[in-house]
């Protein structure tokens, strides 16, 4: 039988990736990949060039019945002018979500629900969107952003902060076109960076978990109204609801709503049921998003 040789195994591709996987050398010993740490070789940082970690935020709220996202205008070079996502490098002594939640504290004045929090918490709700590390995203030097997506209620005229010249609440679609013009008659140019990508990957994401989860009650006030719901849904959406199936279908959902006892009439006519959120998380059966 022939014997295989270290060369002819990897070539074929039939190596394990595991150390139990072993190769034969000429010589019968076996060579194993954990035996490289085993023996501790040496490790030497400066073989690997430097790159530079950020969070960039996609902070997403409703207002007058449209989905909006927080943008800055950046005061300092690159783009400068240039709108862009908040966010910043993440210090030496924090880890990623601890960054997210100083660059939502810094640029839009919100904190960061904790779910291990007692009795009731207004605070954003913050979760982990997606990893970007294109070698040229950043032309100052390898920047790799690790983004994050915040969901709060209708939220007021935010206060530029850190590098930022201006900040906004703009329309998503609005932020996410290539040309034109904008509502108040300003040239719209594309976001900074890569964020354009960064914020429709962000609006998918919201558009896509309120079909099976309780995200869109981050979009509320803590006590709301089947109507106000409703209005978060399709301005997520972007298309108009049927009012009585969709009051049948989140107050059919076992534990998605809970009635306060309470009433308001905010929205003018008869007094309406106020709710908050209840317990569930998953929406069984899912809130398909309609066809549009």
């Amino acid at each position: 039988m022939r014997q295989a040789t270290p060369y002819s195994a990897a070539a074929s591709g039939r190596v394990g990736e595991r150390e139990a996987a072993a190769l034969t050398t000429g010589e019968g010993s076996v060579y194993r990949q954990a035996d490289d740490y085993d023996r501790r070789m040496s490790y030497d940082p400066s073989a690997f060039p430097p790159f530079a970690v950020t969070v960039d935020l996609v902070v997403l709220t409703v207002r007058r019945h449209a989905l909006c996202a927080l943008a800055v205008r950046r005061a300092e070079p690159p783009f400068q002018g240039r709108w862009a996502l908040p966010g910043g490098f993440v210090r030496a002594d924090e880890d990623l979500a601890q960054a997210a939640a100083r660059e939502l504290a810094e640029e839009a004045g919100l904190h960061a629900h904790d779910p291990s929090s007692p009795g009731p918490d207004n605070g954003a709700h913050l979760e982990q969107l997606a990893t970007y590390g294109d070698p040229e995203r950043d032309p100052r030097m390898r920047v790799v952003s690790v983004a994050h997506l915040a969901l709060a209620p209708d939220l007021p005229a935010p206060r530029a902060g850190g590098d930022a010249g201006d900040a906004r609440w703009a329309p998503v679609a609005e932020l996410l076109q290539q040309d034109g013009y904008g509502r108040d008659g300003e040239p719209v140019a594309p976001l900074a960076f890569d964020h354009a990508q960064i914020l429709a990957d962000g609006v998918e994401r919201a558009r896509s978990k309120i079909e099976y989860s309780s995200l869109a009650t981050a979009f509320c006030p803590p006590e709301f109204t089947v109507g106000e719901l409703r209005r978060v849904y399709e301005a997520v959406w972007g298309v108009a609801l049927d009012p009585r199936n969709f009051h049948r279908k989140v107050t059919g959902t076992q534990g998605f709503l809970v009635p306060t006892g309470g009433t308001t009439t905010r929205q003018g006519g008869r007094p309406a049921q106020l709710f908050r959120a209840g317990g569930a998380t998953l929406l069984n059966p899912p809130m398909l998003r309609p066809e549009v």
